[in-house]
């Protein structure tokens, strides 16, 4: 089965790819390195920066978002998801109660000198409490409670981040711990943690409801929250702020207009560069940014093979219709295409998901959809078959003596 590079839509003026184009020439780190440069001129002052349009996961800028850099308390959004995830499934309620332990109060709690709930030592804390006490306080305590609560003991807790990070996409995180704390196996990168954050939004609306709290008060201590983005006229409401010593990390997120952008930061000197790159960095894609239809509702965006198939070719259409973010006023055209495994073989199924409809703005890659099968497709008669065998043998030849020139 060969990988298939289909025109995603010439009808509707997307700039054509040349059919069986190279996947790995849609969007390399040149590429994507060329293109940030010419980001309507803006440069991030962090060293590591992502910022995403929610809806579409599209990427409106990045630098360096592939370089490995520490999480800091940014971890703890990984612990909240698998937390998230055991209460999605009916595994923990949030009046179920986990116990402080020692490890927990002493290199999370009070003596530790660093974020914390003030959890009292052998108290037992609800559930719903330690996720305030991550969400709002950063609590190490609370997180290393939920860590023990739900794997047994933090390592194995941590087992568990890396390879729930690993389904969800995060291919370049390991967690060593629930909190954060330094430890130089640990790290993550801007994208995985944008990855997350939106994994988190789409999946768990309500309860992410809680890192828009501006405070919580626990053993008659009240903290406010420590993401700067809450007290600016962003329309933030989340996520998660982290620090190891001169290194200030944000994961954020904001809607205005009915548009939602996360932005991942981190490497600045101070929680002042913090709150004052991150404010730059959502004011810029809010104003430099609109979104265009590029295929509405039910439209055919392209059409698959059928390997001896009748009919030989199936349409295709996305769910809903297609939307990408283009700079307001920009110059740089969509290119799209088709991703599939082909030739289909039958029986194919109207609805069924045959491929990915990838659309590019000049080198930056800023849409990736699945696509269905408009139709039902059934095996074809014998002819039919023998001619699409001939066919692939022949292609098959075409491609092992000019393999350059057929791409992949």
């Amino acid at each position: 089965m060969r990988r298939y590079g289909v025109d995603a839509g010439v009808k509707l003026g997307l700039w054509v790819f040349l059919a069986f184009l190279a996947l790995a020439a849609a969007f390399s780190p040149e590429g994507a390195l060329a293109a940030e440069q010419q980001q309507q001129g803006f440069q991030s002052a962090a060293p590591y920066a992502i910022l995403m349009d929610y809806d579409t996961g599209a990427v409106l800028y990045e630098k360096a978002a592939d370089e490995a850099m520490v999480p800091a308390s940014m971890t703890k959004l990984m612990t909240l998801e698998l937390l998230f995830r055991e209460m999605a499934e009916g595994r923990i309620k949030p009046d179920d109660e986990y116990p402080i332990s020692e490890s927990a109060w002493r290199r999370g709690g009070g003596p530790s000198g660093g974020a914390s709930m003030f959890a009292i030592l052998n108290s037992r804390v609800k559930v719903s409490d330690l996720i305030q006490g991550i969400a709002v306080q950063a609590g190490n305590d609370a997180a290393i409670a939920v860590a023990e609560g739900i794997a047994g003991s933090e390592g194995a807790f941590s087992t568990r981040m890396t390879a729930r990070a690993k389904e969800l996409g995060m291919t370049h995180s390991v967690f060593t711990n629930a909190t954060g704390l330094p430890d130089p196996d640990m790290k993550t990168t801007a994208r995985d943690l944008a990855i997350l954050a939106r994994h988190l939004l789409q999946t768990y609306p309500e309860q992410c409801k809680v890192f828009s709290q501006k405070e919580f008060t626990w053993n008659k201590i009240r903290q406010t929250n420590r993401n700067p983005l809450l007290t600016l006229d962003l329309g933030a409401d989340g996520l998660m702020t982290g620090n190891d010593k001169d290194y200030y990390g944000l994961v954020g997120t904001a809607v205005q207009n009915g548009q939602r952008l996360i932005t991942v930061i981190n490497g600045l000197k101070t929680n002042k560069d913090r709150s004052e790159e991150a404010r730059r960095i959502l004011n810029w894609g809010f104003r430099s940014f609109e979104m265009k239809e590029v295929f509405p509702a039910g439209a055919t965006v392209g059409e698959a093979k059928v390997f001896g198939g009748e009919p030989g070719d199936v349409k295709l259409s996305a769910k809903g219709p297609v939307r990408v973010l283009v700079p307001r006023n920009g110059s740089e055209r969509l290119s799209g295409k088709i991703i599939y495994q082909g030739p289909l073989r039958p029986p194919v199924k109207a609805g069924q998901e045959v491929g990915r409809l990838r659309i590019s703005r000049g080198d930056i890659q800023v849409l990736d959809v699945p696509v269905y099968a408009d139709e039902d497709a059934s095996p074809g008669k014998l002819t039919k078959r023998a001619l699409d065998s001939a066919m692939e043998l022949a292609i098959g030849f075409i491609r092992s003596k000019f393999p350059k020139a057929t791409g992949s």
